[in-house]
């Protein structure tokens, strides 16, 4: 039997499945932590619209805070999860954040999907470890708990708030030499995006996976379908340079909410030579603040596997950025045998996204 659902504090109230997706992506733009993944294009390209679901929670009437997760069914055995990707949304544009939002966000989720639907509910939310257990506390007195051996994730985060002079002296010295040398090497960058540039960058990011002998670690297909669906505001921007007419190093960035974030890069044997990636993060930069970031989010590092990238990303970072920790990801379930499939969660959501895949491919 599911737990009972908790009543939310005086106030608020949570509505699921209500809105369109006109109606989401307009309340995406009330929201400082809004990103890609919590786009309707994003699991909607994934696993369906069908496997898609929405929170909206109001105070006094008033939106304030969102969530979007992805929900999938082992047909047979009666099992499902529902899952959230850097959610729930909850911090306003020109607001003092509000824990109590946070946590009545985190208490409709469980009454929803955990209560009524006896899902087991897997979050990742976009919070970092600052060593206070404030959110992690908050986490863990509403029934979630973190999932066990399992590495948080770690990034860089820059502050680009400042003025671009300011941005670059930051940069560390051996960064920016390179930067400076790839502006004298009257290379060409293009930027944009369209389907043609996308389908330019996929190019380059194989050729880069097989001289690095690296497994695809993100379907870069599905995220060309995904930008495709993506909404003109809400589209990632592809930048490319070029030396003599050839493409020699490649980005895909994104910027929604008030920090842009790192998608995709890739260079070649001649943008090594041209130092190309360089001068693309600092276009980068420069449009992510003309959107309205604040930040950057360089999407993940880690120096024991990949310590080229790790080199590159904190040699951007320089003095602006700050190394952090993800609180990682939480499970909630309701009795004692979901707990148990929680527990093997690892196995089990490959399963379904083999099974998801078929439900979302292109039609």
């Amino acid at each position: 039997m599911s737990a009972k659902p908790t009543p939310l504090d005086r106030g608020y109230t949570a509505e699921f499945d209500t809105v369109t997706e006109k109606q989401w992506e307009e309340i995406l733009t009330h929201f400082t932590d809004a990103n890609i993944y919590q786009t309707w294009s994003y699991d909607a390209v994934r696993c369906g619209e069908k496997n898609l679901g929405h929170l909206v929670l109001r105070f006094d009437g008033q939106v304030v805070s969102v969530a979007q997760v992805r929900l999938v069914r082992i047909p047979g055995l009666g099992v499902g999860a529902a899952y959230l990707r850097w959610g729930p949304l909850w911090q306003g544009w020109n607001q003092q954040p509000e824990p109590s939002v946070f946590r009545s966000a985190l208490r409709s989720l469980k009454n929803e999907y955990v209560c009524r639907r006896g899902l087991i509910l897997r979050i990742f939310p976009l919070v970092y470890d600052d060593n206070s257990n404030f959110f992690s506390d908050i986490l863990l007195q509403e029934g979630y708990s973190p999932v066990p051996e399992e590495s948080r994730g770690r990034t860089l985060v820059m502050d680009i708030s400042q003025p671009l002079d300011e941005v670059r002296k930051k940069f560390d010295q051996k960064w920016r030499n390179c930067l400076n040398k790839s502006e004298r090497n009257n290379l060409e960058v293009i930027e944009g995006t369209d389907d043609r540039l996308f389908a330019e960058f996929i190019g380059l990011y194989h050729a880069l996976l097989e001289r690095k002998q690296f497994q695809e670690p993100n379907d870069i297909n599905e995220f060309r379908m995904i930008q495709q669906s993506l909404t003109n505001e809400y589209k990632m921007r592809i930048f490319l340079c070029r030396e003599n007419g050839f493409n020699s190093a490649g980005a895909i960035c994104a910027a929604i909410g008030d920090t842009g974030v790192y998608i995709f890069g890739a260079t070649n044997n001649e943008g090594m030579k041209n130092k190309g990636s360089y001068l693309l993060q600092w276009k980068a930069i420069q449009w992510m603040k003309e959107s309205g970031c604040r930040y950057y989010n360089l999407n993940g590092i880690n120096p024991e596997k990949n310590p080229g990238g790790y080199h590159f990303k904190a040699g951007l970072s320089g003095k602006n950025g700050r190394d952090v920790y993800y609180l990682g990801r939480f499970d909630c379930y309701s009795n004692a045998l979901t707990a148990k499939l929680a527990l093997s969660a690892d196995a089990l959501l490959p399963s379904m996204k083999k099974i998801l895949g078929k439900i979302a491919a292109p039609r």
